[in-house]
């Protein structure tokens, strides 16, 4: 029986060398990859918050990140056949300044018949009397803006928009002119 015997050279060293290298070149892939990565995820997360941030700003073009609350109740005195009678009253509750050349005020009365709410009627602003309603301002009356605290009774002007006898339900809708938005729906009953 014969033993077959390699003979295993002595090592020179070489392998030694090139398996180092190999290791030194796969550590060296790994930081060059997660940088890459990191950077791709900030870029993408960016984009993700500029998009976001662009979406929040859309509704507001000017520098004014201002909300508005108003609330609506049934104004003083009783709802007559008369063509003066007072409806209801709004009042600012939370907001910034608006200014009266801005502000429009549009209402629209259900009376419970059935037959659904009117076709919005614009009521003129405080000092101008034109319209089939106007607006009464009650708060501070010596300046042009509707303030917090500040508010408005919207009566009939020549027209009788709400009858005796009928529970009116008046939906208010104030419309930012110059910026063209809906600041506000409020309703209320006029008896």
């Amino acid at each position: 029986m014969m033993i077959n015997v390699e003979r295993i050279l002595p090592a020179t060293g070489t392998e030694d060398k090139n398996m180092q290298n190999e290791n030194r070149n796969d550590e060296a892939v790994s930081p060059v990859i997660a940088t890459i990565l990191m950077v791709a995820i900030t870029v993408v997360l960016a984009g993700v918050l500029y998009v976001w941030a662009a979406s929040l700003a859309e509704g507001n073009t000017g520098n004014d990140l201002t909300m508005y609350t108003f609330s609506g109740d049934d104004a003083f005195g009783t709802v007559t056949d008369g063509m003066d009678d007072n409806l209801i009253r709004v009042t600012m509750d939370y907001g910034g300044d608006l200014n009266w050349a801005s502000v429009s005020v549009k209402i629209s009365i259900d009376i419970g018949d059935g037959n659904g709410t009117s076709a919005p009627i614009t009521c003129s602003n405080p000092g101008d009397s034109t319209g089939n309603c106007e607006l009464v301002e009650f708060g501070d009356t010596t300046d042009q803006f509707w303030s917090v605290g500040d508010g408005v009774t919207i009566k009939e002007s020549g027209d009788n928009i709400c009858s005796s006898g009928t529970s009116c339900l008046v939906t208010v809708t104030i419309v930012d002119t110059r910026e063209d938005t809906t600041l506000d729906n409020s309703e209320a009953i006029a008896e």
